[in-house]
């Protein structure tokens, strides 16, 4: 079974341990052979999901810049679903305390 075919048999909850709000953010991103500059859709302190048209398969590790807040945020993550043509779903990975404070402060999540 695909990462896609998996995440699409789980429930909303049990794919995610973080609630996402709706912002809309640019990012500049590498991974893979993928570079590029997209835009969140949706972000929470245990990921985003970014609107792309690049190849980036499950399971590619990714590095992202963002401004959050007025702060420029680099995270680190892996793409851990595909819409291919749309976009990708990433979770990040090791996450900061101060880049997570940051993303709470600009999400306003408790």
């Amino acid at each position: 079974m695909s990462e896609k075919d998996f995440s699409g048999a789980l429930s909303p909850s049990e794919r995610r341990s973080f609630d996402r709000k709706k912002l809309i953010v640019d990012v500049q991103f590498n991974g893979g052979d993928a570079t590029g500059i997209a835009n969140t859709r949706d972000i929470g302190i245990g990921g985003l999901y970014m609107t792309t048209n690049a190849k980036l398969d499950a399971g590619t590790l990714i590095f992202m810049r963002m401004i959050v807040s007025g702060r420029e945020l680099a995270i680190s993550g892996v793409v851990v679903y595909t819409d291919p043509g749309h976009g990708v779903g990433v979770r990040f990975h090791n996450l900061n305390d101060e880049t997570e404070a940051v993303l709470k402060e600009g999400l306003e999540l408790e």
